[in-house]
């Protein structure tokens, strides 16, 4: 069974003075509905980052969503510079031994701006439908996705390395891959589908293989 590390959000917790790493649960369900073995990822220092990933002997990463980005908004109340550093790491390392990435929401906008792309804000995606436009001949997209996100990724923000492969009806990016497809990213969640749409399935099992 393969191991695909799965990374957390970071809540605070003011009232206990905590910081905590949690995760939607329904992410392990998708997981083990798909055959694979869910991974916890702690955002812990990046100087362990290596040692953590060599270790558990990830066949892939998916990038979960949730916390704002901190170099896109450092006074949104859930920015968490841990995770920021955290993820950045993994990705460097993921990358350097071309394992399986894939970016979930806030995961597709990491992806992005680590491989240098950019972000930008769009209107009308938080708690919402819309409908996905596929412009890919080869990739089967759902014609309808949910959305919670403020950020998103436009036509000329997009990192050279990557390519759309669906936008919604404002030419948005809403979904890239990079020309091995060992890179994904999605910005919306197949994980609060109920029940989980094959489409989102056999996607990521494009990535992870």
């Amino acid at each position: 069974m393969k191991r695909i590390g799965l990374s957390h959000r970071v809540d605070i917790i003011e009232s206990y003075g905590e910081r905590r790493d949690s995760i939607d649960q329904e992410w392990y369900k998708l997981l083990l509905s798909m055959n694979y073995l869910p991974i916890p990822l702690p955002n812990i220092n990046k100087e362990y980052v290596e040692l953590m990933a060599s270790e558990l002997k990830l066949d892939g990463l998916i990038l979960t969503g949730g916390n704002s980005l901190s170099y896109l908004d450092k006074s949104a109340k859930d920015v968490a510079t841990e995770r920021d550093e955290f993820e950045s790491a993994l990705l460097d390392f993921m990358y350097s031994r071309n394992i399986p990435v894939i970016g979930v929401c806030r995961g597709m906008q990491v992806i992005n701006y680590s491989l240098g792309g950019r972000l930008s804000k769009v209107h009308g995606h938080v708690s919402v439908r819309h409908e996905l436009i596929n412009l890919s001949e080869s990739i089967t997209l759902p014609k309808s996705v949910n959305s919670f996100h403020r950020w998103g990724v436009i036509e000329n923000d997009l990192a050279v390395q990557l390519s759309p492969i669906g936008t919604d009806l404002q030419g948005n990016i809403e979904a890239f891959v990079n020309e091995e497809e060992t890179i994904l990213g999605i910005m919306w969640h197949p994980e609060r589908e109920s029940p989980f749409n094959q489409l989102d399935i056999n996607l990521l099992k494009r990535i992870l293989k």
